[in-house]
Order: C-alpha cells, then sequence, then structure tokens
C-alpha cells in the first residue's frame, strides 16, 4: 500500500489539466472562488475512478468511435485552455472574465481529462495490495487517493492565489503564462503520443 500512495502522492503533483487549472482560479479570483471548481474536480475525478474500476471506461474506450471523440474533446478543450493561459496578458492564469469557473466546469473537466483515466487506470489496475478482498482494496485506494490528492489540490489552490496577489511585473506575468500553457501542450503530445 505504501508504493500505492507514492504513485498517487507523484502522479497529482505533476501538472495536469486540472491543477494548473485550480492554480490559474486561484491566481485570478483566488482562493476561496477556487473552492467550488475544485469540489467539482473532487466529485467528477471520483465518478471517473469508479468508471475505470467498473470497466465502463474501457469499455467506452474499446469503441474507436467514442474513443476517438473522447481524445478529440481533451485536446481540443486543453489547446483552448492553452491558449487563454498563454494570451492571458499580465494576469497570470485566465484572461479576464466575470466570474472564476465553477463546480460545474471542474465536474465537466473530469470526463476529458486524459490524465485522469490514465492515473486512475495505473493506480486501480496496478498496485494490488489485497488481491483475496478486491473491493476493500478499491475502498481504501480511494480513501488514500483522496487523502493525497485534496492537500495537493488546495496547494495548487493556494499557489495561485499566492501568485495572483503579487505585485509581478507584465514579464513576469507573461513568463508564468508561458510556462504554465507550455505544461498543458505537453500533456496534449502525451495523450496524442499514447494514440500513436
Amino acid at each position: 500500500m505504501f508504493e500505492f500512495a507514492v504513485a498517487v502522492f507523484f502522479l497529482l503533483i505533476t501538472p495536469g489539466p486540472g491543477v494548473l487549472t485550480t492554480a490559474g482560479i486561484g491566481s485570478a479570483f483566488g482562493f476561496r472562488a477556487g473552492l467550488a471548481f475544485v469540489a467539482g474536480l473532487m466529485l467528477g475525478g471520483f465518478i471517473n475512478m469508479m468508471l475505470v474500476v467498473s470497466g465502463v471506461a474501457a469499455a467506452a474506450l474499446a469503441v474507436p468511435v467514442l474513443r476517438n471523440l473522447l481524445l478529440f474533446a481533451s485536446v481540443g478543450y486543453l489547446v483552448f485552455l492553452a491558449w487563454r493561459i498563454a494570451s492571458a496578458g499580465s494576469k497570470v492564469g485566465f484572461s479576464p472574465a466575470d466570474s472564476p469557473l465553477g463546480f460545474a466546469n471542474g465536474l465537466t473537466l473530469q470526463f476529458i481529462n486524459p490524465k485522469a483515466y490514465v492515473v486512475g487506470t495505473a493506480l486501480f489496475s496496478g498496485f494490488a495490495f489485497l488481491p483475496e478482498a478486491p473491493f476493500l482494496e478499491v475502498i481504501i485506494k480511494v480513501i488514500v487517493f483522496n487523502t493525497i490528492w485534496v492537500p495537493v489540490h488546495m496547494i495548487w489552490l493556494s499557489a495561485g492565489a499566492k501568485i495572483g496577489s503579487l505585485d509581478l511585473s507584465e514579464r513576469s506575468h507573461r513568463r508564468i503564462n508561458l510556462a504554465m500553457a507550455g505544461s498543458l501542450l505537453v500533456v496534449v503530445l502525451i495523450a496524442l503520443k499514447s494514440v500513436v
């Protein structure tokens, strides 16, 4: 189980669409405004895990049309998100908007987030530690996962809020935007490479 917890930690701290968007919302709108988005991510992540564990995700992804639809939706959304971040001007994270992305956006992101499926599949199909009680193993994995997931996302949200509150130069904001956008594009490239 220790190996499972270590894998969860390292898979979650790497920048994927969820954490980068969480940091962007924190930087643009503050910590409190990002909590609804994180709650949506959390519920969406749980549903995503259950789709992976139950085999529904594998069955759906075995259908080429559905797999390609998910891939194109994911890539399109992530490229759009990277463009929004890169073109945000002197504000870190997102172009100016009236309100932050909320609960529904966080929930929706998890269904087209390629990293969520990869992480769920890796964690729930590997690291078996209770082969005689698979149901109990899934429950323990979900608890361990969320015990790490929640603080990691709160740290990203806090970091984004802290960056947003700093009086950084426009050039510094631009560099941060480009680094965040570049990280999202790396996720896009990895997603595309996995199907080629």
